[in-house]
């Protein structure tokens, strides 16, 4: 996978007609982008999906324990029948799927993890949270290593959620719901 074309970002014309690569803007700060609002989300994973990218999307709103999110990130990206159900094995895992083992097709773009309701899980399992989206930082940087791509995208419908830095870089909001003026509901 070649570098980005910093001439050419997700908001500029390549001059062919084509946006530029959406995954510029999305890997700019950080490996890992919360989304409040679906519609944005939807618009995201879409403009990744045409360029090419390999989407996986987690359900996390039934994540009330760790073993709940085991079972749907291992079901998610084929992990083996071995893999421990910890945080020392999904590191692991997941360093298998960055160097194509399983669970991604790496003749696309990249990998993209999207995670809906993600907030259930944080509000239930606060470190455990923080830890994966930390974990898959850092094997997304590790694959930017390599020459690859993977992002994760995360769904909460907490609009004044905040994370720690995640593989020493801040989890942030999105562009377009940056000022927490733009996570406001609608219809109060």
């Amino acid at each position: 996978m070649a570098v980005f074309d910093p001439s050419v970002t997700a908001d500029d014309d390549a001059g062919d007609g084509r946006r530029g690569d959406p995954a510029y803007r999305l890997l700019a700060e950080s490996a890992v982008t919360l989304f409040w609002r679906p519609e944005l989300l939807d618009q995201t994973v879409a403009a990744l999906r045409a360029h090419g990218y390999q989407i996986v999307s987690v359900d996390a709103s039934s994540w009330t324990d760790d073993d709940r999110m085991h079972a749907a990130i291992a079901d998610a990206l084929a992990f083996p029948d071995y893999y421990g159900r910890n945080l020392d094995a999904l590191n692991d895992c997941l360093r298998d799927v960055v160097d194509g083992e399983y669970g991604w097709a790496r003749n696309g773009a990249g990998l993209v993890l999207v995670f809906t309701g993600y907030d259930v899980f944080a509000a239930h399992r606060s470190r455990s949270a923080q830890l994966v989206l930390d974990i898959i930082a850092s094997r997304a940087r590790g694959a930017l290593l390599l020459g690859r791509r993977m992002i994760c995208l995360v769904q909460t419908d907490d609009p004044a959620i905040e994370f720690d830095p995640v593989g020493a870089q801040p989890v942030a909001w999105n562009d377009r719901e940056w000022p927490a003026a733009n996570r406001q509901s609608p219809n109060p």
